[in-house]
């Protein structure tokens, strides 16, 4: 953001704000960059660029304050739009689907490289459900025509036509508030799901060298946003080489069989979304007028 415009988060590089600040143009950095997970000097480039950070997370402020970078703690807009509770069976009475059938919710990605790598491995974590649990369903929310077309064609290779999958075109949000249990891709979308409450497992696959700089780089035991804001395994993560089918599926289910840690789940993120949910648009906009003053 600058002289009161907009400069868009994905344009808004530090080098471009470093350049305005220098020339005199007020700098504000809307949603910080993950500092908490990333070994390294970045924050020192952040405070040459930026007049004020505002931030979507509670950890994120002492550790700009930490370098006397103005800071202002906003929450997370989603926290805002999601509700804080959401019915199950309304939703799934939106989806036309059953009320009382296990139903998991697989989100492999938004993205196509995603798709690529998860595709294969969630057709296969849910054929393995299904032979345990054969009332089981699963709601697949894909984001374009091409994502479809990926989890399809992953679909015909595994040979799992009698899986009963429902996909959808988006209503992410839907597919985990109608879902017992989630197989969620690591990103964006396991926020969503600790805001809707449900119990999921975390995964993810990226190329092995890029895992392995990813691993030596962070400085957190945890890859899922809500484990990292939670601050403790409030959800398993099982990563890489250890997110086969078969120890995929023994984690859901053995979620969706206890009830009893679906409650605690359903508390711990309960505390998260009240510590997100601040009224972000109107912290922001006094926070940008308070620094353009």
């Amino acid at each position: 953001m600058a002289d009161g415009k907009v400069v868009g988060h994905g344009l808004c590089r530090l080098g471009l704000e470093t350049s305005l600040k220098s020339a005199g143009v007020k700098t504000i950095h809307y949603v910080s960059p993950s500092i908490w997970a990333w070994r390294g000097g970045r924050i020192k480039k952040i405070a040459r660029a930026v007049d004020r950070v505002l931030a979507l997370f509670p950890m994120e402020p002492p550790l700009y304050e930490k370098e006397h970078i103005p800071v202002t703690y906003v929450g997370h807009p989603l926290a805002d739009i999601i509700p804080l509770q959401t019915s199950k069976q309304a939703v799934r009475e939106k989806l036309e689907l059953p009320r009382d059938y296990p139903i998991f919710g697989m989100l492999p990605g938004s993205r196509r490289g995603e798709l690529a790598m998860m595709a294969d491995t969630f057709v296969q974590t849910a054929k393995l459900i299904g032979e345990r649990l054969p009332n089981a369903l699963f709601v697949v929310p894909l984001a374009t025509r091409e994502t479809r077309l990926q989890f399809e064609a992953a679909i015909y290779r595994q040979q799992a036509g009698q899986v009963p999958f429902r996909i959808l075109f988006g209503h992410a949000q839907d597919a985990l508030g109608a879902a017992d249990v989630s197989l969620v891709a690591s990103g964006t979308a396991t926020l969503e799901a600790a805001l809707i409450k449900r119990p999921m497992v975390i995964t993810y696959k990226i190329a092995k060298f890029s895992y392995w700089l990813m691993k030596r780089m962070a400085y957190l035991p945890y890859v899922g946003l809500p484990n990292v804001l939670a601050g403790r395994y409030v959800v398993p993560e099982i990563l890489q080489d250890e997110a086969t089918p078969e120890n995929l599926a023994e984690a859901l289910i053995k979620l969706y069989e206890d009830k009893e840690n679906a409650a605690a789940v359903e508390a711990a993120f309960t505390d998260l979304h009240l510590q997100l949910r601040q009224n972000t648009a109107e912290k922001a906009a006094n926070a940008v007028v308070e620094c353009l003053n």
